[in-house]
């Protein structure tokens, strides 16, 4: 190789950190919406005077616009390229946190919550798309878990740091001024983020490690074939049920119900009791980079998978029979950080969906695995929500909410049962194998 193509390759191993720090900083702000509408409950079912059930469908609006926008996120990613999708995506973001944050009726919060659903809808899949084109095959379930990772952070925000900001702003300009950060970061996108390495004038990472990469059509109907592969692909679906069944429960508990049951179980405060939850989200963001890394070490998909689910439905156990639903205390800050570090065995899911299909479409084969997620999420917790309606004030908050968590317990069985059926993939593509 000569000392120019060595520089070349040197500033693609470089300037690779840098689209990917703008796009996974669009994702703090995915993680952030996720879960912020559980920390301001009781002040938006007083500010519009609305049912546990409306709330719950409330926050459930992000994760249906979400579910809807994936696979057309996976054309636009595919098609459109990365950089111009999260830049337009996280600026409809932005724009949705505002109109959330001053919504004078909840029509217009349901609206807004739309809007940043959609907006960020496109974000995850587009860095996954980015991974494929600036990261090696043998990185990417480590740049998953990294991406997770950081993407948690998000996450924690918006719990405790969300507490006392909406203490001291209020709940509408926390969200005004959320959603003024997002447009900055969207313009950040634009400027920084390019599609791959050849936009630069650099060589692509497949010229690198000396693989052939077919050229797929970013036409409507290459996007169409590539997608009919996918979702005939068997092999795709026990990712997606994973994905679906781990996170709707844990989207239940950390970002709905779960400072709620600490308040009305435990006698806790409400910001002490997002520090609980923070507890929860911090071991998913550690766990993903865990699992990531595990992975691609062992190179092995399946078996991690199933070694971090069997402690995944244990703890959701835990939570919902010790002592009828109310675990010590003691144990409950341990107790959710190790439910947050195993759930991310969904993680490899999406290295899975990459590697049993054909690589060129890799937005595609993604988008369509991660709609798993929010489906669960989105239809998840309004079950929850219509257990509080009918039997609040009925049951004591201890059985009320061991009667509502059992459904994410459920869940959580469910989404083990599939990781059984997911293909080993041994770290590489084997779609050509089947």
């Amino acid at each position: 190789m000569s000392n120019l193509d060595e520089q070349r390759v040197k500033k693609l191993m470089s300037y690779r950190w840098a689209v990917w720090g703008v796009l996974v900083l669009a994702y703090v702000i995915v993680f952030f919406h996720r879960l912020a509408v559980g920390v301001v409950k009781d002040e938006l079912i007083n500010d519009f005077n609305i049912t546990g059930t409306t709330f719950a469908n409330l926050g459930s609006t992000y994760f249906y616009a979400y579910m809807l926008m994936q696979i057309p996120s996976g054309m636009l990613a595919d098609s459109l390229g990365a950089r111009k999708t999260v830049t337009i995506g996280t600026l409809v973001a932005g724009i949705g946190s505002i109109v959330f944050g001053y919504a004078p009726s909840i029509f217009w919060a349901f609206f807004g919550r739309l809007l940043v659903g959609l907006g960020v809808s496109v974000v995850f899949i587009s860095i996954l798309k980015i991974q494929s084109k600036w990261f090696k095959e043998s990185e990417f379930g480590t740049m998953s878990g990294i991406t997770s990772f950081v993407g948690n952070l998000g996450g924690i925000l918006a719990q405790t740091p969300l507490a006392i900001m909406v203490g001291i702003l209020t709940w509408r300009t926390s969200f005004a001024v959320i959603g003024a950060v997002s447009i900055v970061i969207a313009v950040l996108c634009y400027l920084i983020a390019r599609n791959t390495p050849e936009e630069m004038g650099l060589p692509s990472i497949a010229e690198i490690e000396g693989r052939e990469v077919k050229k797929s059509s970013s036409q409507g109907s290459g996007l169409v074939k590539g997608l009919i592969k996918v979702i005939s692909n068997p092999r795709t679906w026990p990712g997606f049920f994973v994905f679906a069944g781990f996170f709707g429960a844990f989207v239940s508990l950390t970002g709905t119900w779960g400072r709620s049951y600490i308040v009305d179980v435990y006698g806790i405060s409400k910001v002490s009791a997002a520090n609980y939850m923070v507890a929860a989200v911090l071991g998913l963001a550690i766990g993903s980079i865990v699992i990531g890394i595990f992975s691609d070490r062992i190179k092995k998909r399946k078996l991690p998978m199933i070694m971090f689910g069997a402690v995944y439905v244990i703890s959701w156990a835990v939570l919902v029979f010790v002592n009828g639903g109310k675990p010590p205390v003691s144990i409950l800050p341990i107790l959710l950080f190790l439910l947050g570090f195993t759930c991310p065995a969904f993680v490899l899911g999406w290295a899975c969906a990459k590697e049993i299909n054909p690589p060129e479409i890799a937005g595609i084969s993604t988008s369509v695995v991660n709609i798993g997620g929010f489906f669960g999420a989105a239809i998840l917790p309004p079950m929850l929500g219509k257990v509080f309606d009918k039997f609040g004030g009925v049951l004591p908050p201890v059985e009320l909410y061991q009667r509502a968590f059992m459904y994410a317990f459920i869940s959580a069985v469910v989404g083990f049962v599939f990781i059984f059926l997911v293909k080993e993939t041994n770290c590489r593509n084997i779609y050509e194998d089947k």
